[in-house]
C-alpha cells in the first residue's frame, strides 16, 4: 500500500500589496474578458457580428449629447450613493441601508415640495428640501448606529430592515399624495410653478448634480485622509480595542460616522427628486443603495477611484441594455450581460487578493 502524500495540483496563497497599475491590470483583462464573453453570447443568440455588438455597447452611453449627459447623471448618481457608504466600511460598520436612506431623503423633498408650495417661495423651499432631506438621511442611518454603539446590535441587518420600512412608508405617501386620484402614484410634483425645482445650468439639466456630487467626492477625500475625524474611521476600522487604547470614543465615533453616511444618502435622494425626477416613487434610487457596495469595494475605498468603478458599472449596465433593445431582445437578457460582467469585475479582485500555485513536473510547485 503506498502511503505516499500526494501533491495537490495547486495551491492559494494570500498576495501582498499589488502595486495600483498591476491592479487594474488585472481589472481590465476581466473587462476585456467579460467584453469578449458578451459579444460571443449575444453574437450565438441574435447571429449578429461582434463588432456590431461591441459598437452597440458603446453607442449606448456616447451615441448622442442626450445619451452622454444621462451617463453622466447617473455616475453622479451612483458615485454620490456610494460616497455615502464608503466612510461607515472604513470603519467597518456595514451600512447596508443606503437604499431606504436615500428614500427617505427624497420622500422628505417630495414632502417639502408639496406641502410647502403655497406657503413659500422658491428659494426657500429649496432650501427646506435640503435641509430636510440631508436630516431625515442621517437620522434614518442614526437609528441603527445607536443601537450598534449602544448594544452592539447587528448593524448589517438593522440597515437592511430599515430598507424595507422606507419603502413601505414612500409607498403609503404616494398613495396620499397620488395625483391624479386613484393612479397610486404622485407624478410630477408642482409642473406648473416648478416650485422646489433645482435651478438649470444653462441648457444643462443635469451639469448642477454633477457639480455637486464633484463637490461632494472631493470634500470626502479630504475628510477622510486628511482630517482627525478621518484618522479616527480608520483606527476603528482596524481595532476597536487600539482605538479605545488610545482614547478614540468608539461609540461617538460609530454614530458620528453613520450620521454622516445617511446625510449623503439623503443628498442623492434630494437631488433625484428636487433636480433629476421631479417625483417620487419607489424605485427612484433604483438599486444604487445595493450597487454603491461593489463600487466602493471595488475601489478599495477611495473616493477618487470611485469614480472610474461607478463609470464602469453604469457603462456597461447602459451598454447591455442598448444590445437588448438594438437586437431586438427583452430587457431580461441586458440584465443577464449586465450580471456577467459584473461576474468578471468581481472575480478580478480574487486574483487582486490571491495567486494561484501549480505544481511542476516532479512535484514542485512553482
Amino acid at each position: 500500500m503506498n502511503n505516499k502524500t500526494r501533491t495537490p495540483l495547486f495551491h492559494v496563497s494570500k498576495r501582498g500589496l499589488l502595486p495600483w497599475y498591476k491592479t487594474w491590470g488585472i481589472r481590465a483583462v476581466a473587462l476585456l474578458l467579460a467584453l469578449v464573453s458578451c459579444g460571443v453570447i449575444t453574437s450565438l443568440v441574435t447571429g449578429q457580428n461582434p463588432f456590431q455588438v461591441y459598437a452597440a455597447i458603446f453607442n449606448g452611453s456616447f451615441g448622442s449629447p442626450r445619451k452622454i449627459w444621462v451617463l453622466l447623471q447617473n455616475i453622479a448618481m451612483l458615485l454620490c450613493v456610494s460616497l455615502a457608504v464608503t466612510p461607515a466600511f472604513r470603519m467597518r460598520c456595514w451600512n447596508l441601508g443606503a437604499e431606504g436612506q436615500a428614500l427617505i431623503g427624497g420622500l422628505a423633498a417630495a414632502a417639502c415640495m408639496i406641502l410647502l408650495a403655497d406657503k413659500m417661495p422658491n428659494w426657500a423651499v429649496i432650501a427646506c428640501m435640503c435641509l430636510a432631506s440631508i436630516a431625515a438621511g442621517a437620522i434614518w442611518a442614526g437609528i441603527p448606529a445607536f443601537f450598534k454603539a449602544r448594544w452592539n446590535t447587528n448593524e448589517t441587518l438593522f440597515t437592511l430592515m430599515m430598507n424595507y420600512v422606507a419603502t413601505q412608508l414612500v409607498a403609503y405617501y404616494c398613495v396620499v399624495w397620488e395625483s391624479p386620484k386613484g393612479s397610486g402614484t404622485i407624478g410630477v410634483i408642482n409642473p406648473n410653478t416648478e416650485i422646489g425645482w433645482f435651478p438649470q445650468i444653462g441648457s444643462y439639466k443635469y451639469l448642477l448634480n454633477i457639480l455637486i456630487v464633484a463637490a461632494v467626492c472631493l470634500a470626502m477625500y479630504i475628510y477622510l485622509n486628511y482630517s482627525k475625524h478621518g484618522y479616527e474611521i480608520t483606527v476603528v476600522g482596524e481595532s476597536e480595542r487600539t482605538a479605545r487604547y488610545v482614547g478614540i470614543k468608539v461609540d461617538r465615533v460609530i454614530i458620528r460616522t453613520m450620521l454622516l453616511s445617511g446625510a449623503v444618502c439623503g443628498l442623492t435622494g434630494l437631488l433625484l427628486v428636487g433636480s433629476t425626477n421631479h417625483t417620487l416613487t419607489t424605485t427612484i434610487v433604483d438599486g444604487r443603495g445595493f450597487t454603491a457596495v461593489m463600487v466602493s469595494w471595488l475601489a478599495k475605498f477611495n473616493p477618487i477611484w470611485m469614480i472610474l468603478t461607478s463609470f464602469l458599472i453604469v457603462f456597461l449596465g447602459r451598454g447591455s441594455g442598448e444590445i437588448a433593445t438594438k437586437f431586438g431582445l427583452n430587457r431580461s437578457f441586458g440584465d443577464i450581460l449586465t450580471g456577467l460582467i459584473l461576474f468578471f469585475i468581481i472575480g478580478s479582485e480574487f486574483f487582486i487578493n490571491y495567486q494561484i500555485h501549480f505544481r511542476k513536473p516532479g512535484g514542485k510547485e512553482g
